[in-house]
């Protein structure tokens, strides 16, 4: 994604020269998978091997002859269920990513929150449209940002991770590349903390006249989330979405560094004293991400999800459709933005419009796709090497390639 996979996409095409390269790895990057336990692999299996598709596990291999370490997808459609990986589980070995592997699903985690907070829009505890002021007056919000602002990035809100201004500024924020994120890896950043850094620096924009991708929204959403429910957000995640879908295998960490198993093993490439250097980033903590890429899932688990809330089952048809309202500034890699959610559309001879949330960590990578109606879904992980990718070349030629498989059968995207 210059905006690249996610968490802080947008950003990185505004990040200097130098840490350009980096920021678009750690967007365009990567996926986690893991070894299958006997149950999830034969049931895998057989779903593979009532289907022989040749031209989708050629596109997931693309990626892989690309530089990436593996890949594992997952494809339902009128066909049926058509599940599939490549490359390697750990770097050194020959086994591949397990097709029922647990990854790190970086922003993708938004459009979750998004969904969790228009459930609350429709039970009445939230107005879409009041002030987040109301909610959060501890914070002295400016008064003309709304919930929805939150949802749209249309907040204007500074980037806690580093942010541009106008003028060409460039304001750094929290480490989150490179061998700073590298030797805090591991540190524990609370959401007030986050949300005070970024209040502490001038907004870049006025609210709700531009767009930009800013992590500091979906931060203060897990904030509102949990003063007008009075539970964590972990909680309500459990309780709202993934306990009625029955999602065992997504995980909301917080601050834990440990990956479920089974999983690929992910890794991330950075220069340190001149010299560049490749470690295994499996375990990390996700705490400087929070609700805007914190989770964990497996690639069943975001077709459940995706399927549902696409088919009606999560939220009211209204809030579905407001949802789907892409702002008309926020045009990029993967369409426009609306509320959570990324709305493309793939032109003739396509299925026509698909929605879209994708994601990255540092290391890890997650594709999350459908149509309308929740009828056709991909979903797809992707796990870093030790291979120098330039980013900003390779992933969206390869993203086009299997969108073209998947959705336009065969034909060109777009």
């Amino acid at each position: 994604m210059s905006e690249s996979l996610h968490p802080v996409e947008n950003n990185r095409a505004r990040t200097p020269r130098v840490s350009r390269r980096v920021a678009v790895t750690a967007l365009a990057a990567v996926l986690l998978a893991g070894a299958a336990t006997p149950a999830a692999a034969t049931a895998d299996s057989r779903a593979a091997a009532g289907q022989d598709r040749p031209e989708l596990q050629k596109a997931i291999q693309e990626f892989v002859d690309s530089g990436y370490a593996g890949m594992q997808m997952r494809v339902n459609d009128e066909r049926g269920e058509w599940v599939g990986s490549a490359g390697v589980r750990k770097l050194g070995q020959s086994a591949k990513p397990p097709t029922n592997g647990h990854f790190r699903i970086g922003s993708t985690t938004k459009n979750f929150t998004a969904t969790l907070m228009l459930q609350l829009v429709a039970d009445g505890k939230v107005g879409l449209d009041r002030p987040v002021a109301d909610y959060l007056p501890d914070y002295e919000l400016d008064q003309r940002i709304t919930v929805r602002m939150l949802l749209q990035h249309t907040s204007g809100l500074f980037e806690y991770t580093g942010d541009f201004y106008p003028d060409g500024t460039y304001v750094p924020g929290i480490p989150w590349q490179g061998k700073e994120w590298v030797d805090k890896r591991f540190h524990t950043y609370q959401d007030e903390e986050l949300v005070r850094l970024a209040l502490s620096k001038p907004a870049t924009f006025e609210p709700g006249t531009n767009w930009r991708y800013a992590n500091t929204n979906y931060v203060l959403t897990k904030l509102l989330i949990e003063k007008v429910t009075g539970h964590s957000y972990a909680t309500e995640m459990k309780r709202r979405i993934l306990g009625p879908l029955k999602m065992w295998h997504t995980k909301v960490p917080t601050a834990s560094p440990e990956m479920p198993r089974p999983h690929a093993h992910a890794y991330y490439r950075y220069e340190d004293a001149g010299q560049w250097k490749t470690i295994d980033v499996t375990r990390q903590n996700p705490s400087w991400i929070s609700a805007a890429g914190e989770m964990i899932s497996t690639t069943e688990d975001l077709h459940t999800f995706f399927s549902a809330l696409q088919g009606g089952k999560l939220i009211p048809a209204r809030l579905l459709a407001e949802m789907r309202k892409p702002h008309p500034k926020s045009a990029g890699l993967f369409g426009s933005y609306g509320l959570g959610l990324y709305v493309q559309d793939l032109g003739p001879g396509c299925v026509g419009t698909v929605l879209n949330h994708n994601g990255s960590n540092n290391g890890y990578g997650a594709l999350m796709y459908s149509t309308p109606d929740g009828k056709k879904t991909m979903t797809a992980s992707i796990t870093m090497g030790d291979a120098a990718i330039d980013q900003a070349q390779v992933f969206p030629k390869a993203l086009e390639k299997l969108l073209k498989q998947v959705f336009c059968g065969g034909r060109a995207a777009g």
